[in-house]
């Protein structure tokens, strides 16, 4: 089910000061987030984001395309190494 237009998209309230604070200070440096359920605003275009998968901080650059999907869609938490049967196929 999808949020209520009313209530606007979600978005953490750190999340916006620590993107206010990178845009101030004009450096280009990897703002870590645990925050994957968060929406992309167009504030952010241009930012990169460092997010986090459950082990490491992934690196994502927001572009224009993003604005309005979730950061955790940028950040896979599970590794496919493939279907075992494949492999068996495969070895033939």
């Amino acid at each position: 089910m999808a949020r209520s237009i009313w209530k606007g998209p979600f978005v953490d309230g750190y999340l916006l000061k620590k993107a206010e604070v990178s845009r101030a200070s004009g450096k280009n440096e990897v703002i870590k987030i645990w925050s994957r359920r968060s929406t992309i605003l167009p504030q952010f275009v241009g930012l990169t984001f460092g997010v986090y998968n459950g082990k490491k901080h992934i690196p994502v650059a927001v572009s224009e395309e993003m604005i309005g999907q979730k950061f955790g869609e940028y950040s896979p938490t599970r590794t496919y190494y493939g279907h075992a049967a494949d492999k068996k196929a495969k070895r033939k």
